[in-house]
C-alpha cells in the first residue's frame, strides 16, 4: 500500500510500505493491505512503518489518518 506522511513544513515520507501502526486517539491502530476505508485523529505518539523487515519510526503530536483504497496518507503535526 501506499503511504504519505505530510507535516505543514514537509513530507516526511511517501513510498510503499507493508504496515503501519498509528497513534490513534483511542489506541494504536495497525493498518495492512485491504484496510477498509478509516478516519481517525491522531494522539501524540510514534508512527511506525515495516517495509520487508525494516522498521521506520516517526514521532508525531498529533494529525489525522485517512486510508482509502489501500492509500494512507496521515495529515501529522
Amino acid at each position: 500500500m501506499n503511504l504519505q506522511i505530510i507535516t505543514p513544513d514537509a513530507e516526511l515520507f511517501s513510498g510503499e510500505v507493508d504496515s503501519v501502526v498509528v497513534p490513534g486517539s483511542d489506541g494504536l491502530i495497525g493498518i495492512l493491505n485491504n484496510h477498509a476505508p478509516l478516519v481517525s485523529s491522531l494522539k501524540s505518539g510514534q508512527v511506525k512503518i515495516n517495509n520487508a523487515g525494516d522498521e521506520k519510526f516517526f514521532d508525531v503530536n498529533g494529525g489525522v489518518v485517512e486510508v482509502l483504497k489501500n492509500k494512507v496518507v496521515i495529515l501529522a503535526t
